[in-house]
C-alpha cells in the first residue's frame, strides 16, 4: 500500500509540471539511467503504400564513444583534441563509456571523429 501511495504521488506531481520541467525531467532520467526516450523505429517494408513520404535524411548526428578498448591513454588524447576537454574530464569520459562525445555535428564531422577514434581501437557509435 505504501508503494501504491508513493506512485500515486509521483504521478500527480508530474501531472502538475509545466512541458520544460517535463522536458527538464526526461533529459536527467536519459542521462542518469543512460536510456533513451525515443520509440523504436520499425523499418518501412519493401512495397510500401505508394506516395508515403520517404524518409528524411538524417543531418545531425550524435557520436558516442561505445566502448573504450584497450589503448586508453591514446583515446584520452585523442578526446582531448577533438573536444577541447581537460585531463580529467577526458579521462572520466573514456572510462564512463558509453558516454557522448559530441551532439549536433554534421555528418562530416560525426564521420571523421568516429574514423579518428577507431583508429585508437574504440567502438563508436553515430546515433
Amino acid at each position: 500500500m505504501a508503494d501504491e501511495k508513493k506512485m500515486e504521488e509521483m504521478l500527480t506531481t508530474i501531472e502538475n509540471m509545466s512541458v520544460l520541467e517535463l522536458s527538464n525531467l526526461v533529459k536527467s532520467i536519459e542521462e542518469k539511467f543512460s536510456v533513451t526516450a525515443q520509440a523504436p523505429v520499425a523499418a518501412q517494408a519493401v512495397g510500401a503504400v505508394p506516395g508515403a513520404a520517404a524518409e528524411e535524411e538524417k543531418t545531425t548526428f550524435t557520436v558516442v564513444l561505445a566502448s573504450a578498448g584497450d589503448k586508453k591513454i591514446q583515446v584520452i588524447k585523442e578526446i582531448r583534441t577533438i573536444i577541447n576537454l581537460g585531463l580529467k574530464e577526458a579521462k572520466d569520459l573514456v572510462e564512463g563509456a558509453p558516454k557522448t562525445v559530441k551532439e549536433g555535428v554534421g555528418k562530416d564531422e560525426a564521420e571523421d571523429i568516429k574514423k579518428k577514434l577507431e583508429a585508437q581501437g574504440v567502438k563508436v557509435e553515430l546515433k
